[in-house]
């Protein structure tokens, strides 16, 4: 004998249903990141519980990046927005206002130990060579693992406060990549150690590694300033060429994100061999050797030790 359902049970269980599955289905955090290396940040911190989108992507300049409508677009309907702060996005500003996002804007690099850029690109700024000002500030802090590990718990903490119910989640994220990012570091640090002292200069398109010169104790120079917008003069690239020829450099290296023609004059000029491509404001592609932070950060030591040690 078949049975029948009656109409108000039929419709009991068809909400119940649908409240469980809106409930397993809860809507992501839209977030998004302003460049390729935050973008992975939040990934580690966010996991399956955001929806991300990066702006600037691999191998792509923040510092000359301009935005399209659809950032804009992306940017209005965005629960959180990241950024690394002291002036490193110029166009963040602009977007925020032409978008009229409501999302909270985060700078990651709150309670970072800024350092200041140094002294010979403060003069080529005033001078108007630099054309994206960062004020006497050096924004690229996430060279520095250490700092790394700041922009990640700012990270956590702003998932946190916009979505409560995952912070749990979130902050067990955040501690565990925070120790993978320990053990990253310490293998920097180890194969900064195995290159001699008076081997540590080396030379860089733009001025993108003075947190890592800090943390690390290597000696970067580089013909253009902070920006990549910044022009190097003629003079800038004669004193380098003397350094080098005077055997205070070691290595010379270009930039996934910059124009090698510079570094391939000073490499042509002083005979010392370009020792390959360092990471510094942008993830590689993902065939390529740095698609994630911790990758970057392996990938330029092992990179500026081979070039050094020849091996």
């Amino acid at each position: 004998m078949l049975r029948t359902i009656g109409f108000a049970s039929l419709m009991s269980v068809i909400t119940l249903t649908s409240l469980t599955a809106t409930s397993a289905t809860a809507e992501p955090l839209k977030v998004v990141a302003s460049f390729s290396i935050i973008g992975d940040f939040a990934k580690n911190v966010g996991g399956d519980r955001i929806e991300l989108t990066t702006l600037v992507g691999p191998d792509g300049d923040a510092h000359v990046y301009e935005p399209s409508p659809a950032d804009a677009v992306t940017m209005s309907k965005a629960d959180v927005v990241l950024v690394n702060g002291l002036q490193f996005e110029g166009f963040l500003q602009r977007l925020v206002e032409a978008s009229a996002t409501k999302a909270s804007v985060v700078e990651l690099t709150k309670g970072v130990e800024p350092i200041k850029m140094k002294e010979d690109h403060e003069h080529a700024a005033e001078a108007g060579g630099d054309h994206h000002h960062h004020g006497d500030l050096d924004p690229h802090a996430f060279q520095s693992i250490a700092n790394a590990k700041i922009y990640v718990k700012n990270i956590a903490d702003a998932f946190c406060a916009a979505d409560t119910t995952g912070c749990d989640a979130y902050k067990s994220n955040a501690d565990a990549y925070t120790a993978k990012l320990t053990a990253a570091e310490t293998e920097v640090k180890e194969a900064v150690a195995a290159i001699p002292q008076a081997k540590r200069t080396i030379i860089t398109s733009h001025d993108a590694f003075g947190y890592f010169e800090n943390a690390y104790g290597l000696t970067f120079l580089a013909p253009e300033g902070i920006s990549t917008e910044a022009e190097a003069s003629a003079a800038d690239v004669a004193a380098l060429i003397s350094q080098v020829r005077g055997d205070k450099a070691s290595a010379i290296f270009v930039e996934n994100i910059t124009n090698p023609r510079l570094v391939e004059q000073i490499s042509a000029e002083t005979g010392v061999k370009v020792g390959g491509t360092l990471y510094s404001d942008a993830l590689s592609k993902a065939d390529g050797p740095a698609p994630t932070y911790i990758d970057m950060m392996k990938s330029n030591i092992a990179t500026i030790k081979g070039a050094i040690l020849g091996s």
